[in-house]
């Protein structure tokens, strides 16, 4: 798999004993569990999107002008759109 870097990384021990465990009864290194293991899940997030997020562009207003009431959507539409829509 080209080069290789040797690193250090903190293992819980029932997880590590399960590791040497697997790797055992499938006749493979730790490492080959290990590097499989993390092709598998960064595999899993290749391609993915970062979901999007909408900047906040919200203004310092005081709510609603005079005379609208939340409830009056048509009402709301209509001075939002205009003839538009």
């Amino acid at each position: 798999m080209g080069t290789h870097m040797k690193t250090t990384i903190e293992i819980s021990d029932p997880l590590l004993r399960e590791a040497r465990a697997l790797a055992a009864r499938q006749g493979q290194t730790l490492r080959q569990v290990v590097e499989a293991g993390l092709r598998q899940v960064v595999g899993a997030h290749k391609g993915r999107k970062q979901s999007f997020r909408l900047r906040d562009a919200s203004v310092g207003g005081k709510g609603l002008r005079d005379g609208l009431h939340y409830d009056d959507w048509g009402k709301i539409l209509d001075i939002a759109y205009g003839n538009r829509g």
